[in-house]
């Protein structure tokens, strides 16, 4: 049976939570990390994400070996999709990456690596139709946390003299 996270933290592991990212970098992976981490700290949001992976996992889930845990294929997945890089490129960033790593729940005593063939079986799971109900849960909560003012523009008397 696949999990949604694993809750048993390694030795050296960093919490997601925790996890620090270059604020001043250009790159479009650490933001993507940085929206990714704002998923995992939300308790709701991130159930909500995890029933919408649920739908893609077929039914048959429950035999064999357990499978890649459901937040790692969001993490791959969004990846794969966004930076729009094949699965060569995604498994050398994940198994080099430093950030992303730790975005994984990977210390640095962890010599785990993913072969090509795990992520193609697990991320071709993840379909651009599962990214947009991901991505219509993120964008409420989204509007949630900013709360758009109903009045932008106040109108100010101006004194005649």
């Amino acid at each position: 049976m696949r999990q949604s996270i694993n809750p048993q933290m390694q030795l050296g592991e960093v919490d997601i939570s925790a996890v620090t990212f270059n604020p001043k970098s250009r790159d479009d992976i650490p933001r993507l990390l940085r929206g990714l981490q704002h998923i995992y700290v939300n308790p709701e949001l991130r159930q909500q994400v995890f029933d919408v992976l649920e739908t893609m996992i077929p039914s048959s889930r429950n035999n064999g070996r357990p499978g890649m845990s459901l937040w790692n294929i969001l993490v791959f997945g969004v990846l794969r999709l966004v930076t729009n890089c094949d699965y060569d490129r995604l498994q050398e960033l994940a198994n080099e990456h430093g950030s992303l790593r730790k975005m994984l729940g990977h210390g640095p005593y962890c010599t785990h690596t993913y072969h090509i063939q795990t992520l193609q079986d697990n991320i071709s799971l993840f379909t651009p139709e599962i990214l947009d109900q991901v991505n219509l849960l993120v964008v409420a909560a989204g509007h949630e946390l900013v709360k758009k003012k109903k009045n932008r523009y106040v109108a100010v008397p101006i004194r005649s003299s």
